[in-house]
């Protein structure tokens, strides 16, 4: 452990620390003994979006199932402007294909963690892995819900 790691545990553990004192503003508590969180204003925004355009690249990368959701996107987000025929329509049709989007995110992080810490087979790994799956599915027929719903009332003169 570095002198720079010492330290900062040292001050987290100081009593007279931002980080044990509970009269400090809370930026400063989570903030204290973490050199990773320092930033604020613009530079944490500019910083923020490079590590999220990071995470959509790396999952583009290295997940099939985000790339096909990305080309299902890319497809249907413009369809949904002729298909929804009012502003709640295509809310809701855009809104699901991007909450599936993000779903498949949360579970692609929830499956690198659980890799990251084991390849073992354990069931609480596992079941980790089902949640995550399950809640992409859901997602997935919440949003063929959606567009079969408006598809139907469009078609149908409703």
């Amino acid at each position: 452990m570095g002198t720079g790691r010492i330290a900062a545990v040292i001050r987290a553990n100081d009593p007279s620390s931002a980080a044990s004192n509970p009269s400090a503003p809370l930026a400063a508590r989570d903030c204290a003994g973490n050199p990773h969180k320092g930033r604020t204003g613009l530079n944490r925004i500019i910083h923020a979006a490079g590590y999220s355009a990071q995470g959509l690249w790396a999952a583009y990368r290295t997940e099939s199932a985000f790339r096909q959701e990305v080309w299902l996107a890319v497809v249907t987000i413009p369809l949904a402007f002729w298909l929804g025929r009012n502003w709640i329509e295509t809310a809701l049709l855009v809104g699901s294909v991007l909450l599936l989007l993000i779903v498949e995110l949360l579970n692609s992080a929830v499956e690198a963690t659980v890799d990251r810490i084991s390849f073992d087979l354990h069931e609480l790994a596992k079941r980790a892995k089902d949640f995550g799956s399950a809640a992409v599915l859901i997602a997935l027929l919440l949003c063929a819900g959606i567009w079969a719903t408006v598809a139907w009332q469009r078609w149908q003169g409703a």
